[in-house]
């Protein structure tokens, strides 16, 4: 599934396409995607501006004239193709055909600005939903989340005091939307390695008994909204379904210092450790054992 870095770059594709631009015609091409779509979806849209395209966490928000906000999500296997409404593509350096199929094609944006924006999941694990503006806050997939990594507010001190007295490992901990707002495998492996912490310690050792931050959680905070800048710069990771909304491919999975690295060398200067893979809460674990040893 698309972590931050994707879902980030995804929005900043999306984004001169559809700021400012109203919905002329809206096709929606199915009744759900993993939930059905709301009632009157492509009537509801149509003639509506969009004021803003946000995101939070793993979610697009765009907002709309009257108030509502459209919430959007990838799932699985989800992706936006933005063309002209000419049908000409703007595929980029690391383009690979997209599928399209109509019966993956579930939902077109034709929009004021001239392109069309066309959401294609061959799995519909995405979403889409209307929400009032003022209720997304306490909106069932939105008031659980945590803090979003990347704002000046998060901190050694808020992640050590969101950590305190937690029985959970710190990789369990980190994957926990509510805790850290759309981290997930990727991601949270590789910042544990730039920390040097174990993915296995306790995730209260971050925090001293008063709930005070350590040196752990310092060097946590930075790992975690340094290997998030250095994925958006890159267009995330392209694994399996991640790509851009030009066709280009992410290119952060060829920096990956540990994620699906099991058996090669650690890439830390002077580390003569090798890379494991271990199973937490179902979850694949790649982590340094001689340099996480914190």
């Amino acid at each position: 599934m698309p972590e931050l870095p994707e879902v980030e770059t995804v929005r900043r594709g999306l984004q001169p396409a559809m700021e400012g631009a109203r919905f002329v015609k809206v096709e929606a091409n199915r009744k759900d995607l993993r939930r059905p779509l709301p009632q009157d979806f492509a009537h509801r849209l149509k003639g509506r501006r969009v004021l803003a395209l946000r995101r939070r966490a793993k979610y697009l928000l765009a907002e709309l004239s009257g108030g509502d906000v459209l919430v959007m999500h990838l799932g699985m296997s989800g992706s936006f193709r933005v063309c002209s409404d000419d049908g000409a593509g703007t595929p980029g350096r690391f383009h690979h055909a997209r599928s399209r199929a109509r019966a993956h094609d579930h939902v077109v944006f034709h929009m004021s600005s001239g392109v069309g924006i066309t959401f294609n999941d061959p799995r519909r694990f995405g979403l889409m939903l209307l929400v009032p503006a003022e209720k997304l806050a306490e909106h069932p997939l939105m008031k659980a989340i945590g803090p979003e990594p990347l704002d000046r507010s998060f901190d050694a001190g808020m992640l050590a005091r969101i950590c305190a007295g937690k029985a959970t490992s710190l990789k369990a901990a980190l994957s926990d939307q509510k805790v850290v707002a759309g981290l997930g495998n990727i991601y949270v492996c590789e910042a544990l390695h730039r920390a040097c912490l174990s993915p296995k310690r306790d995730a209260a050792t971050i925090a001293t008994r008063s709930g005070a931050p350590n040196a752990r959680a310092v060097a946590l905070v930075a790992a975690i909204k340094t290997v998030l800048r250095d994925a958006i710069a890159a267009g995330g990771s392209s694994l399996r379904n991640h790509q851009l909304t030009d066709g280009e491919l992410g290119e952060f999975q060829h920096r990956f210092r540990v994620y699906d690295r099991a058996g090669e060398p650690c890439v830390t200067t002077g580390c003569t450790g090798v890379i494991k893979r271990i199973v937490q809460n179902g979850r694949s674990t790649f982590f340094c054992p001689k340099c996480q040893n914190q």
